[in-house]
């Protein structure tokens, strides 16, 4: 059995829970998601709690079913809550700042700035400089309610300029990563 799958989700009474055949939609304070369940599995939504059910113990439809199950969770969390991630722009002159058009602008060794537009629903900020071990650490938050839109664009910013492993000072990192060091090269 799906463990994950067994579990009820409770909707909080500020969400509005809709199926339509395949389509769930979820509404709350914060927006509005849907997505399409797979053919195979059954939601039910009854007295504020949501049950995903499977056919069979395939391993196809265990699989969806606790994926479903999950997707579903996430939705209602995000409308209610949202979700964040958090990075840091680590390295001496490096900068990060919001323009107008909510875009964010990226000072991070290059020739040029780079200008990163956020997807739809994303909302960028940009807090002001901390000085860790006399190096400035410029953080980042990545706003949502969509978890899978949110991770992807704070991966999208990271890739930018990732970490450097022989200088462990430079680049984007997600806040509380650690940096593995490597040696460098050494003369024989």
């Amino acid at each position: 059995m799906s463990r994950v799958g067994q579990m009820p989700i409770n909707v909080p009474n500020t969400v509005k829970i809709t199926i339509d055949g395949r389509d769930i939609a979820v509404a709350g304070p914060k927006g509005q998601l849907t997505q399409t369940i797979p053919q195979s599995i059954q939601v039910n939504f009854d007295n504020g709690v949501i049950t995903v059910e499977r056919p069979s113990d395939q391993k196809v439809h265990k699989s969806l079913h606790g994926l479903t199950r999950s997707l579903i969770a996430n939705m209602v969390t995000g409308v209610t809550e949202g979700y964040e991630k958090r990075l840091r722009v680590v390295g001496t002159g490096y900068r990060a700042e919001i323009d107008s058009q909510n875009r964010l602008i990226l000072n991070v060794g290059y020739s040029h700035s780079v200008t990163f537009a956020p997807a739809e629903g994303i909302t960028l900020s940009v807090g002001t400089s901390i000085s860790v071990d006399a190096q400035p650490h410029i953080p980042i938050t990545v706003n949502g309610i969509d978890k899978q839109v949110v991770g992807q664009t704070a991966a999208s910013i990271r890739q930018i300029k990732k970490p450097e492993v022989y200088q462990p000072c430079k680049g984007i990192r997600y806040e509380g990563e650690q940096v593995r060091n490597k040696e460098g090269k050494t003369r024989v």
